[in-house]
């Protein structure tokens, strides 16, 4: 059953000045409407792939042959295959203002504003979004990098006293102000602002990965990715004193097709936004029509495999067809 139809997710929105009608997903369309233009009769599977080599330095003058892609373990052919560069992004930056982040976050917005002046370009647009015991919609989705400067200044860490009750009901309702909703930030950012864009998404996150209180669980957050065919990054920045759960980030990073980066220090939070960058510029993008034409809904694996054995490929694991 879809999460929007859960009883206990009526209430949960992201919290913004910006008013987000939940029930418009373009499932909800009106009758007669045309549908988008990325839906077709024949359904083509994009792939975003980042190629390393053993000393993690990105490869970037591979050829078509040098890819074999693979669904439920057969072997597809590649019908298009592109080294463009320079290809549109639409990417959300999620800050994890939850206690543990308190030490870590001045340092994280500065290089979080130094990451989207540098990545973003004609064509493309961000959002930005800040979750603790609630989900905040700090920016909508722009091109305008002021906008999303003056959205990540302000991103503010949530430490009430141990205890505390909200005395004004939040996205969720009346609750202790604890925690940090990862997941449900995860999956309203794919679900309800990603999900109608097309070309490349991507998501970075910058957290601990420790997750208390989402309404939603891990599998559903990353389902939410996998379905809007979005890539997961993970900036680990964990304190000493709260620990973090890298094993969620892998996670969330390898079903997705993205990377999690350990960031130690103030001057790794900055490397780490730049790997992510360039990483974020330099995909091969492949497309296959699948042999399987099936329009069950289920899940397909997807394996990329290179001609030279020495590099890694960074590609997502899976899609779901779509569904008649």
């Amino acid at each position: 059953m879809p999460l929007w139809n859960k009883p206990w997710m009526i209430g949960l929105a992201l919290s913004a000045t910006l008013a987000i009608a939940m029930p418009a997903l373009p499932q909800t369309q009106s009758q007669g409407q045309a549908p988008p233009v990325i839906k077709t009769e024949v359904t083509l599977v994009n792939l975003f792939a980042t190629v390393r080599d053993k000393n993690k330095r990105i490869i970037t003058d591979l050829k078509q042959d040098d890819f074999k892609v693979f669904e439920d373990g057969h072997e597809e052919k590649v019908s298009f295959f592109s080294k463009e560069m320079n290809l549109p992004i639409t990417l959300g930056l999620l800050l994890d203002t939850s206690g543990s982040e308190q030490r870590n976050l001045p340092s994280i917005q500065d290089a979080g504003s130094r990451f989207i002046h540098r990545v973003l370009r004609k064509g493309d647009e961000a959002m930005v979004m800040s979750f603790d015991s609630d989900v905040n919609l700090l920016s909508d989705l722009t091109d305008d990098r002021g906008i999303l400067d003056r959205a990540i200044s302000k991103a503010r860490i949530n430490v009430p006293d141990i205890g505390m009750i909200a005395g004004n009901p939040g996205p969720v309702g009346n609750r202790q102000i604890t925690g940090t909703a990862l997941y449900d930030a995860i999956y309203l950012a794919c679900g309800d602002k990603l999900n109608g864009e097309a070309g490349r998404k991507a998501l970075v996150i910058v957290t601990d990965a420790e997750d208390e209180g989402s309404k939603v669980r891990l599998e559903e957050a990353i389902e939410a990715a996998q379905r809007t065919d979005t890539v997961i990054h993970i900036l680990l920045v964990v304190d000493p004193r709260y620990g973090g759960n890298p094993s969620v980030g892998h996670k969330l990073a390898d079903d997705t097709g993205g990377r999690m980066i350990s960031v130690r220090s103030e001057k790794n939070i900055e490397e780490a936004f730049d790997q992510i960058s360039e990483e974020l510029r330099s995909q091969y993008t492949l497309g296959y029509y699948p042999t399987n034409n099936n329009k069950d809904g289920k899940f397909r694996k997807i394996k990329v495999d290179l001609s030279n054995s020495e590099f890694k490929v960074l590609a997502r694991k899976g899609y779901y067809a779509p569904k008649s």
